[in-house]
């Protein structure tokens, strides 16, 4: 059984972590540790929990020997302190992007956790957003050939910026270029276009990231100042080319205070991709690509392989580490623009 402590109670554990887990025979959701100061904050969202321990006190967290998963959901700037707590009081670790500020703090992190024997991961969940995963089976498929051109958009219209001073690079970027590590591997050669229109020297809020893997160019791009949506994908290929709709921002829905609910059903087709390319008989062939649901689970299931039965980890350590030095050197770039 794995038995989790949520470190915080927002919308990721909300939205993202219990709807997903709530309903398993081998997975246990016993305590959310919220600050003192942070408790108004989550207190109408608490009563909806019954099931749950809610605790003020983390030292309840680390000295309950039956919690053996910690799952770390602060703000960014506490993800290392947090997770080195757990992992010094014996506790595997769950922990949200961006694992740490930079790759050389990530690789000690991992380092920590192998010699104690402890699994320690990052929760890269757009690995398993519907449309990423229809990509990938697009890609394996081999029905696009070789692979040679590949741009993912994230885009907003916030003509103030990001959060009007936080930049995208840690909080979108890291999602968007783990997901082109997870396809790709580490790239030969990377060029980085980066800066901030709204707020100069204060925060990213534009990045295009080139990175390069032989003939095969991959854009991960971003900007807030685009009101026409680009794709969500467009990948090229020497036998065809597939595209999927916009991203959909959860900025965009309505919060309801209440118990989160998920859909497992496929998304709705005007969702779906288009894929055309050519067949063995030579022929244009046209067909639709069909979307199902998030598999955020799927992090979980893997941590319980990993413990129980020695699988490798889903969410590899040099990939983050990759990531974050890819982020890093994009964040210079920023800072001269």
């Amino acid at each position: 059984m794995l038995t989790v402590a949520y470190i915080g109670f927002g919308v990721s554990v909300r939205e993202y972590h219990i709807p997903y887990v709530e309903n398993r025979d081998d997975i246990k959701v016993k305590y959310v540790y919220r600050r003192e100061e942070d408790i108004a904050d989550f207190a109408a969202y608490e009563p909806f929990y019954p099931e749950i321990i809610f605790t003020s006190n983390f030292d309840e967290v680390l000295n309950d020997e039956e919690v053996n998963l910690v799952v770390v959901n602060t703000p960014d700037r506490f993800h290392v302190p947090y997770t080195m707590a757990a992992l010094k009081a014996g506790k595997n670790v769950l922990c949200e992007k961006p694992f740490a500020p930079t790759s050389k703090e990530a690789k000690e992190v991992f380092d920590y956790a192998k010699a104690q024997g402890l699994l320690c991961t990052v929760n890269q969940n757009r690995r398993f957003d519907a449309d990423f995963l229809a990509l990938k089976e697009v890609i394996a498929s081999g029905k696009l050939g070789k692979i040679v051109r590949v741009e993912s958009h994230y885009d907003y219209y916030k003509p103030n910026g990001w959060y009007d001073h936080l930049g995208t690079l840690y909080n979108l970027g890291v999602h968007t270029t783990d997901q082109m590590i997870c396809l790709f591997g580490k790239p030969d050669s990377i060029h980085f276009d980066v800066h901030s229109i709204a707020h100069p020297h204060v925060g990213d809020d534009y990045y295009d990231l080139d990175l390069y893997y032989g003939y095969n160019k991959v854009t991960v791009s971003t900007s807030m100042n685009v009101l026409i949506d680009y794709p969500r994908f467009t990948v090229h290929g020497t036998k065809g080319s597939v595209t999927f709709p916009p991203a959909l921002h959860n900025s965009a829905k309505k919060k309801v205070v209440g118990r989160h609910q998920v859909s497992f059903a496929d998304a709705p087709e005007e969702r779906f991709g288009t894929l055309v390319y050519i067949n063995e008989q030579n022929e244009k062939v046209t067909e639709k690509v069909r979307v199902g649901c998030a598999h955020y689970e799927r992090v979980y299931e893997n941590i319980i392989d990993v413990l129980n039965n020695g699988a490798e980890k889903a969410i590899k350590d040099e990939e983050v580490v990759e990531v974050l030095r890819l982020l890093e050197e994009a964040t210079e770039v920023a800072k001269k623009s």
